[in-house]
Order: C-alpha cells, then structure tokens, then sequence
C-alpha cells in the first residue's frame, strides 16, 4: 500500500514531489470527459519515469495475436485502445535552462485533482543551476461542456532575476504504445500545417483507418497583458511548434493558455474544419468562462451522483474518486461506446469491453443517471448481436446461437487466451442479466420486447447447445468451461455458469410467454426475425432448464464451485506466506490451478446476482465457505463479497472489504496502478454502497430498503431515481429520512414491510 496521498473529501493531493510513484500519480491524476481523456502527465518536459497517454474513445488497433500455436477459433488480433495526440507539451528555458522537475530543485510541490471540477491544479517552485527560482501554477482539464476541447493554463512567476523566459508550445501526434505485441507504430501521419495563430495535425491509424485532427492554439500573456509578439514555427512529420521568447524582470508573471480541438472520424466527417472552427470560437471566449462551463456542467452530474459519508474521510473521499472516474471514462450519449476496464487511464487490457459493463457498470448508471445512459449499453450489445452469432459460428455453434465476445471493441471476440476465449462463457450470462436488471429496476419493458428478446434467444439458443446429456448423472451437465474464477481452467459443471444458464433459459421463456399474452404483433415480429421454433426450442430449454446438474458439499452444505473442487487440499487464505502473495506474480499458473484458492467471487457472483432467490443460512454458509479461500486478486472481488457480506450482517467483513475496493487504486493495493485505473470495478465500489450499505435491492416489481450503515460512519446519504420517482436517502445512526422529489406516491419495502413514500421528506 501506498499512503503518500492526503485525505481529503473532494480532492486528491500530492503535497511533495514523489517521482518513485510518478506513474501511478499519473494514473490516478487522469482526466477525462467521456469522449477522449488522460493520464495525468506534465505539461513541461520531465525526463523521469513516466507513461505518456492521451486516449478517444471509440478508436482502437487490431494488434496481430500473439501466440505459440494457433488454434481453430482463435481470434486473428487482441485490440489496442491507441494512444493519441500528446497536445499539452510545453517546454519552458529560463536563461537557457530546461525546467524538468527530473533536473531542477524542486520544493513546495502540490498536485490536486479538484474532484468537484474535474480540474488538476499543480503549484511547484523550481531551483536552476544558476540560482533563477521559479514558482510555477498551471490547470489542465478536458471540457465536459464542450467534449472535442482540452484546455491548459500554466503560469511562470519570476521571483529572483531578469532574463530570457522561453516557451516551446508543442503538438506531437509520433506517439507509441506501451502495449504492443509486435512493437508496431499504430498511427502514420496525413498532414501537418502551422501558422502563426494556430496549428494542425492530422493522422490515420492503419488497418482501421480512423483518423484524427488536432489543431492547437496559443494565448500568451505578460502580466495578464496578451502578448502581441507572433510566434516563430517549427514543422515536422507529425509534429509543430510554437515558440515564443520573453524578456522578464523579477516579479514578473508569464501566462500561456493552450487549446486543443481534437476531432475523429468516429464522430465527425469534416475534420481539420471542424477543428479550426472549435479553436476559432474558443479564441473569442475567455479561461475563465470556458472553465466555468466546464464545472457547471460537472456540478449537474455530481447533483445525481454524490454519495456523502460522515464520520470517514477516507471513505468519502474514496467513493467519490470513484464516481468521478466512472463519469469521466463514459456520459452515455453514444451507444457505439462503452466502457474499458482502464477507461482513459492507461493501456492495459487493451481498453476493450468486457462483462465487467453488465455486471457492475451498468447498474451505476440505473442508479445515478438518466435511464437512456444504461439503454444505450444494452443497445451496444444489440447492435452487436449479428456479430456474436458469427462468433459462436467459429467455434462450432448453430442456428443462430450468440456467443458475446470476454473482449471486444466492435463485436468481434479479441482475446486470445484459449482458457478465456473460449471457455469463460459465463459472460453471456451477465449480458442477458443486464436485460433483467434494467427492466426489472427501470420497470420499463420496452427495450427487452423491441431489441432484449433477440439477444436472449440468440444466448439461449448457445446454452442449449453447450449443455450435453449425462447417462451418468441423469441430468443436463456442461463441461470444460472457466467459470469468474480464472485460477480454474477447463473445468465441468461450474456452479455459477450453470446456474446463470438455467436462470437464462427460464427467464427467455417466460419473458417470450409474456409478451405473447400482451403484444401478440410484437411477439410475431420477434419470432419472425429471430426464426425461431417455439414448439421445439422452447420446450427443449425448459426440458434444460428442469434439469441440470449443480454440485454440492452435503457435508458442508454449500454449493460446490466445480464437480472436482473437494478434490483440492482445502485451506484458508491465512496461510499463505507474505512472500506467495499475490501468487498470480509469485506461484506456476500449474500450482495455481492445482490449489483451492480463489481469484474473484464465483459461486458468490450467483448469490450476489440472485440473492432473493436464497435464504439468508445459505447465504452465509456459502460466504463463511468461500471467502476464506479467496485471494481477491481480481479488483472485481471485493465489492461483491463485501455487498453479501452486509446481506448477512456481518458489517466488519463487509467494511475491511469495502475499503479495499474503494481504495484499490488510491492506496495501491495490488501494486498496478502504474498501468491504470480499474474503472469498472470503481462501479463495484458503488454498488457496495448502495446496494450493501443502503440494503437497495428490487423484489417482485417492488423496490427493498435494508440499510447496514457501517459502525464507523455517522450517516450515508445518496440519490436513486427508481421508475422515474427520484429518492433521496439519508441513513443515519437511530433514524432513516427519505425523500420524494416526486409528485407521485410510491409505495416500498422498508426492513422487510410495506411502507408508502410520499411527497417530500419521509422519516422513520
């Protein structure tokens, strides 16, 4: 752990320079605005440790595979997210000396991500060689008001001297990635213009061809007078300058603020237009308006989505990094878009999707934002649906069978891990569940009888076929899968995978039933483009369904993970040794397999998901189980054992795990956040809160309340809007106030009783 951070509720500060942590400060310093972002690098040239990236959404690279041998299936490429533009470069000479933090004395260093705003502030004082000090102040954001515009402000306070000051303002598109299989340049450039007010730059990612415009513009000022003086130019393949040369005296204050429009293909066909036009109008407007545009925008979202604990800064500060993350990697305007487990933080993973949307991201954006934000996550995977079917092809399936991609970008399956790419198919599980979740929370239908249904026949028509008959055990088993435990490989009859087919198989059924009973026209239309054969089909799920074989310990009395699992030397996690963990850095994959221990929630992701569907003994006899051999080495694990863990009322478990999801990235628990944020589990984190903390859960179209504030908070308060009824909760020691900021009346479950909110604030 990592404990060089102060704690405070809206901010996150370095105060004192720590270069031995630079990349991971860069990582939990990005920013972002849902359709491009950063790691939080410098501005100036710093010649230390660091990782340069500056992400747009929606663009990615088709890296070769790269593997020993290849298999029939495998999929031809494992997609990057690209590296883009590096706009913010400036390079600052006082009296012909390069300001580097790497080089120069640096004292009175403080760093602070603004959360409310979404703004880096960083204030230093720097030493030369030759005795000239400067204090330097700059602001960095990307606009969540006009989402194509990054804006830096960064000021130069002579204190000592009078000399020469100048700036080299920088555009620089011969960017790398750090992750690459082949060590190949993604990006070739197109064109490179520059004058004396603005410049631009334009590149096109090869294969997949999108391209990207960035033109940059400069303000420069003298004591808050703009400087007149044009700059002289500097033009390279991919790469322009400004340059600018300053005569300063002591006391003086030299100010540049740079723009960048960067414009892709993605969105917009006219590019370097686009973006001159953007930089024009940008040029008209002030920083200070631009700014607060920028944060009034950002105080709407935080007026849906703040959480507020009293009693624990730690924590308050923790969920709220949290939220800002979520809202800065994905706004929902663009249902082509979605959401990679580094978002705009790093490469890792290669910034693709995966199940982590359905299973913890989307119900973030049910619970705080408007309901079209998680619509428009289903429809990336409707829109995908096609694409599925074609990969289940590859791998031997029939009639239409979907199989959704563990990593994608555009539909088409890019991992290329046997164990993963094709056994780890519980992931269909979790996109039919979103289904469910959405409609279930939202109480809107709409979506599962227009677009849903297509998607759960296409992933039961992939159960039916991966189930086989056992004569053996007289029931329907599924074998060589992995299940959310990937520290079990090749496995038959996961528990969870199993139990998450049959709920998919029962849910497709009876949600085709019911629309045939309320739509019969809508119903023909699902039929019709789906082809499907009720009477053959259907009866054969619920032949599936009423039949599956699901292991279980009589002896202890819990579900058993897999059919050989007791078949490991069972024991807890304590006995490890400090050197083993993590032991997927310190144990052979071949120990791993071999051992009982646990990467992530398994068995319990089916509690968590169907909580309601077991009674609270067997919850706790599987957790008491389970837990104790679990290394949480997946950031996915903490927060659904510490949301059942609240369930069962063991509030001390459900708080040491609380903490280590929320904190997973600003204490740097498992020693990684130098590659990256864990976005989607940053969503986990929030669903502890509301989902454990809060007790929120749904249960026959009825919305459950069931707090379990923690004992070291004084009271919780957060926003939910459930079926267009926004509720404000607010849990405190001896008293629980709700409050309806609707016109309608709703009725709830309150501890397990039925209660009715009305309008205005509700006490008990």
């Amino acid at each position: 752990m990592k404990n060089y951070l102060t704690i405070h509720p809206w901010k996150i500060i370095e105060q004192g320079f720590h270069p031995e942590y630079n990349r991971i400060t860069e990582s939990l310093f990005s920013i972002g605005n849902g359709k491009m972002g950063m790691r939080g690098n410098f501005a100036e040239d710093f010649s230390g440790d660091s990782l340069q990236g500056n992400y747009l959404a929606g663009l990615y690279y088709p890296d070769k595979t790269k593997v020993g041998w290849w298999k029939n299936g495998y999929p031809d490429y494992f997609a990057k997210t690209l590296n883009a533009v590096n706009w913010i470069s400036l390079s600052i000479k006082v009296n012909g000396q390069i300001l580097d933090l790497n080089k120069c004395e640096t004292t009175d260093y403080k760093a602070t991500l603004d959360m409310k705003e979404s703004v880096i502030y960083r204030e230093f004082r720097v030493k030369f060689k030759k005795g000239e000090s400067v204090v330097v102040q700059s602001q960095l954001f990307y606009s969540m008001d006009e989402d194509n515009l990054g804006v830096l402000k960064y000021s130069v306070f002579t204190e000592n001297f009078n000399g020469t000051m100048e700036i080299k303002s920088t555009t620089d598109f011969n960017v790398v990635n750090k992750e690459t299989n082949y060590g190949e340049k993604f990006w070739k450039g197109i064109s490179t213009s520059v004058n004396e007010d603005f410049g631009s730059v334009k590149a096109m990612t090869k294969k997949t061809e999108f391209t990207v415009n960035c033109t940059t513009s400069n303000k420069v000022f003298l004591n808050e007078n703009i400087v007149d003086t044009k700059p002289k130019t500097l033009k390279s393949s991919q790469k322009f300058s400004h340059n600018y040369t300053l005569e300063v005296k002591k006391g003086d204050v030299v100010s540049i603020e740079k723009y960048a429009a960067i414009i892709s293909s993605f969105f917009y066909d006219e590019l370097k237009s686009t973006s001159e036009k953007l930089i024009e109008r940008t040029l008209r407007d002030t920083f200070e308006n631009l700014k607060k545009n920028h944060t009034d925008a950002w105080a709407k979202i935080w007026k849906k989505s703040d959480v507020q604990i009293k009693g624990d800064d730690s924590a308050q500060q923790a969920i709220r990094y949290n939220i800002l993350q979520l809202n800065q990697t994905y706004t929902g305007k663009d249902s082509r878009l979605n959401i990679g487990p580094k978002g705009f933080t790093g490469e890792k993973y290669g910034g693709s999707t995966y199940w982590d949307t359905e299973a913890y991201c989307l119900p973030f954006y049910l619970y705080t934002a408007d309901k079209k934000v998680s619509q428009n996550l289903l429809h990336y995977r409707y829109n995908h649906l096609q694409k599925a079917i074609e990969n289940a092809e590859k791998l031997g399936f029939e009639n239409g069978a979907a199989l959704y991609p563990m990593v994608t970008m555009n539909g088409e399956e890019c991992h290329n891990e046997w164990e993963i790419t094709f056994e780890e198919i519980h992931r269909n599980g979790a996109i039919a569940y979103a289904i469910y979740n959405y409609t279930r929370f939202t109480g809107d239908d709409s979506y599962l009888n227009t677009k849903g249904l297509e998607v759960l026949v296409g992933i039961s028509r992939f159960w039916a076929q991966r189930f086989n008959y056992s004569r053996k055990r007289n029931a329907y088993v599924m074998l060589g899968v992995t299940g959310p435990n990937e520290y079990e490989n090749n496995v038959n009859n996961n528990w969870y995978t199993n139990y998450i087919a049959r709920w998919c198989l029962i849910y497709t059924s009876k949600s085709l039933k019911k629309l045939k009973k309320k739509d019969p026209k809508q119903y023909n239309k699902v039929i019709k483009k789906t082809k499907l054969k009720e009477n053959k089909e259907v009866k054969l799920w619920k032949e599936i369904s009423s039949n599956i074989y699901f292991p279980f310990d009589k002896e202890n009395k819990v579900f058993m993970q897999q059919c050989g699992f007791l078949d490991k030397e069972i024991t807890s996690t304590d006995k490890l040794k400090k050197e083993d963990r993590p032991i997927s850095q310190n144990w052979s994959w071949d120990r791993i397999l071999r051992s009982c221990f646990i990467k992530q929630a398994d068995v319990l992701q089916g509690l968590y998901f169907f909580s309601d569907k077991f009674t609270t003994k067997q919850l706790k006899r599987n957790f008491n189980y389970y837990e104790p051999l679990t290394v949480h080495e997946s950031s996915l694990s903490p927060c659904v054992h510490s949301i059942i863990a609240s369930k069962i009322g063991n509030k001390y478990k459900a708080y040491e795990l609380f903490q280590r999801t929320a904190r997973l990235d600003l204490d740097d628990i498992n020693n990684d956040t130098e590659d990256g944020c864990h976005i989607t589990s940053m969503a986990g984190t929030m669903l502890t809160v509301i989902e454990g903390f809060g007790g929120i859960s749904v249960k026959k179209n009825l919305l459950h309340i069931n707090p379990q504030l923690p004992h070291q908070w004084k009271s919780l308060k957060f926003k939910i809007n459930f079926r267009e009824v926004p509720l404000c909760i607010n849990i405190k020691r001896k008293k629980l106030i709700i409050k309806n900021d609707s016109d309608s009346a709703l009725e709830i479950s309150l501890f397990d009783k039925k209660v009715t909110l009305k309008k205005g604030k509700n006490e008990f």
